[in-house]
């Protein structure tokens, strides 16, 4: 079990340093930052509970405001840290206004992902950069890769069974030949997860760890998580998948890996959309 700790990293040097501790010793105590950091909290939530509810147009229209807010607050407002985690929120309305503005490209939903995540990676890179954290803080790692793939595929069955469980059948693809679940592990495990995982994880995650902690890091990003899923309109399928990135996010912070919470994503998006509907 991980405790809420700083997460060890190994330097090439066989020394360990304390990731968080280092950098929340660069971070200046920020005045009211509970109130820099409500602000795009609630606003995203309400944007996420319009669309649940039904009022889709609302919703985006809430989300492009945020996304016009953060974008002019980044601007003028001076703290380099308020700055940063306003550009790691900005992502949340990016992703909801790609994902339903995005014209379809062909009639199988599965193949529009395609465009839409390869158009999020261009803003999710610059944001990474623009971070400055170093790939370890990102999870950039293939230390383990062995050991968790089979591990996240067992995982990724076990939730994506949950998922069905609540949401019932939704598949992406027409029936279990080679070539559909094929086409549904590379687009979700190799593009759909990463970009997600890097959105919450590696990115706004870890930066609220520095300006927060880990445990509120964690709390706020696996709520936003779950909500971003409201466009199921079920209220079950919202905490699940809060519990779903609750879990998630606490191994990222104690592996700090990429590809361990990736590929648990990808598989349960697999077995989710895929292998789950049509088998049973």
């Amino acid at each position: 079990m991980v405790a809420f700790e700083s997460p060890n990293v190994e330097t090439p040097e066989g020394i360990k340093t304390n990731m968080s501790e280092n950098l929340k010793e660069k971070t200046p105590v920020i005045e009211n930052k509970w109130v820099y950091l409500a602000i795009p909290i609630v606003a995203i939530a309400l944007a996420e509970l319009m669309i649940y509810s039904g009022r889709r147009l609302q919703g985006m229209e809430i989300h492009a405001l945020v996304l016009l807010g953060l974008s002019f607050s980044i601007i003028y407002i001076k703290n380099k840290d308020i700055q940063k985690t306003y550009q790691s929120f900005l992502l949340l309305p990016i992703l909801r206004l790609v994902d339903f503005s995005m014209p379809l490209f062909y009639e199988e939903k599965l193949y529009n992902l395609i465009f839409i995540y390869c158009l999020l990676a261009i803003p999710v890179s610059i944001a990474a950069i623009s971070q400055e954290f170093t790939p370890a803080q990102l999870g950039i790692t293939s230390k383990k890769i062995g050991i968790y793939i089979p591990l996240s595929i067992f995982m990724g069955f076990l939730l994506g069974v949950g998922e069905y469980i609540i949401v019932g059948k939704n598949p992406l693809i027409q029936d279990l030949s080679i070539l559909n679940l094929i086409n549904l592990t590379i687009i979700m495990v190799f593009l759909v997860s990463p970009i997600e995982e890097m959105i919450f994880r590696s990115i706004l995650q870890t930066r609220l760890e520095i300006v927060l902690g880990g445990r509120e890091a964690l709390i706020i990003t696996s709520i936003l998580f779950g909500l971003m899923h409201s466009g199921y309109g079920s209220i079950y399928e919202i905490f699940y998948i809060t519990l779903v990135g609750a879990v998630i996010g606490y191994l990222f912070y104690g592996t700090r890996s990429l590809p361990l919470v990736a590929l648990i994503h990808g598989f349960m998006n697999v077995f989710f959309f895929g292998i789950l509907p049509l088998l049973l």
